[in-house]
């Protein structure tokens, strides 16, 4: 079924197949932070990822918004359209947390209506750095009319989350998108888990994502486990 190895990043094995529209992603159990200063392999995180991911792309594919998932092969074996992906990672902040608190004077927790978006270029080497609209238009990276159809969508993807964390007592508090093309599209691509997006219990503040790993608040695991288990219980069987 696979080809050759793609890509191999902190998380995640991206294979080729004999469809050249189609690609693998396999979940690995790896966790990272710091930009992998921080590196450890924990039984289940691949799937528990998998898992998350699957369900939000479908949540979202419901709403009309296009994405790159297919269909799950297995527990941690994602079947995606081949996108050429575009290197950006567009964050979307509904309060502020994380950088956002180190880097600007903003209390942790304060309400950013409307919420904003911030653009990195995704390069390890040159620490991801944010980028301006002039510049992602400038280095040709999108058009002006590309840049904005990518900003509607991570709206419109964001009100949709918000909406469904709500429901369970969760706020979202902010997550990253990837998008890529995909014959004269742009779609959704990547990944939207728990390691993706920052979550907090909405009456106790308690972490629900991967901060629990970064700022070792606990057992991530668990952690993940735990809500899965409260947004998606009929699938909490097979985690058991």
């Amino acid at each position: 079924m696979f080809e050759e190895t793609l890509y191999q990043g902190k998380a995640k094995t991206l294979y080729g197949t004999s469809d050249p529209d189609e690609l693998v992603v396999v979940f690995r159990d790896d966790i990272t932070a710091f930009n992998g200063e921080k590196h450890d392999i924990l039984k289940d995180k691949g799937r528990f990822n998998a898992a998350a991911s699957a369900f939000f792309m479908e949540l979202l594919a419901s709403h009309t918004i296009a994405t790159h998932f297919i269909r799950m092969d297995d527990t941690i074996t994602m079947r995606v359209r081949h996108l050429a992906m575009i290197p950006l990672e567009v964050i979307i902040r509904n309060r502020a947390a994380g950088s956002m608190v180190k880097r600007y004077p903003v209390a942790e927790g304060t309400v950013l209506d409307p919420p904003i978006i911030t653009i990195d270029y995704k390069d390890d080497a040159r620490g991801d750095p944010m980028m301006n609209d002039e510049i992602i238009c400038g280095l040709g990276i999108l058009t002006p009319a590309e840049l904005e159809e990518i900003k509607e969508k991570t709206r419109r993807i964001n009100t949709i989350l918000c909406d469904f964390f709500a429901g369970y007592g969760i706020a979202l508090i902010d997550f990253k998108l990837e998008f890529g093309r995909y014959k004269g599209e742009i779609l959704l691509g990547d990944e939207i888990s728990m390691d993706s997006m920052r979550l907090w219990d909405e009456k106790t503040r308690e972490s629900l994502d991967k901060d629990v790993y970064r700022e070792n608040k606990g057992d991530v695991i668990k952690t993940y486990h735990t809500l899965l288990s409260r947004i998606l219980p009929e699938i909490d069987e097979e985690f058991d």
